[in-house]
């Protein structure tokens, strides 16, 4: 009898794509799906509790948890390490319990690649794309945010153009248009893998 475990659903895409707020809108209104904790070791910003935005690591423990092999992926981003812990995933998906991972192409490059030879997250992964409607719009959407002085815009759409030639490696893309238009179509995505 096959094991029912849960499914991973990895998103990406570049800064002002909408994912964080498309997979904000999955975990509320989504029944049985959660977020998976990822790890940093960036200080908390104003509000944020550990363990439950994130799990909060100075560098020497983030390392010494490389060290061991407690990471799927890891990667060192704007002078601070991100990473996904292996016991965040392997509990719940074990469990059968649906899981959504908001994270950069270099992370969800090595999560694809890991899923590979890792017997529960075989089979188990489905990694969708994020595709700004244009360029152009990103930036829009940047410069619409107001948090980010010009350079780290420019920055941002340097980084967006390399990040969007890698959308043909993920499973789906969802050309963004309205946030509607973009959860209607994650959470279509979602409901045709539980179909299956």
């Amino acid at each position: 009898m096959a094991v029912n475990t849960g499914h991973l659903i990895i998103v990406s895409g570049p800064a002002g794509s909408g994912k964080t707020t498309v997979c904000d809108r999955m975990l509320a209104e989504v029944p049985g799906v959660q977020r998976v904790v990822t790890s940093t070791t960036r200080a908390p910003r104003a509000g944020e509790v550990d363990t439950i935005d994130y799990y909060f690591f100075d560098h020497q423990s983030f390392q010494a948890k490389i060290d061991a092999g407690a990471f799927y992926e890891h990667a060192h981003v704007h002078s601070n390490l991100y990473g996904t812990l292996k016991s965040e995933v392997q509990n719940k998906l074990a469990a059968g319990v649906d899981l959504l991972l908001n994270i950069d192409v270099q992370g969800a490059a090595q999560m694809r690649d890991t899923a590979q030879n890792d017997p529960l997250l075989k089979g188990k992964v489905t990694t969708v794309f994020i595709m700004p409607p244009t360029i152009a719009e990103l930036e829009v959407r940047l410069r619409g945010r107001g948090t980010d002085a010009e350079d780290e815009v420019q920055r941002r759409m340097q980084v967006a153009v390399e990040e969007m030639q890698q959308s043909e490696l993920y499973d789906h893309t969802i050309l963004s248009g309205s946030r509607d238009q973009d959860f209607a179509a994650l959470k279509e995505i979602y409901q045709s893998l539980k179909a299956s």
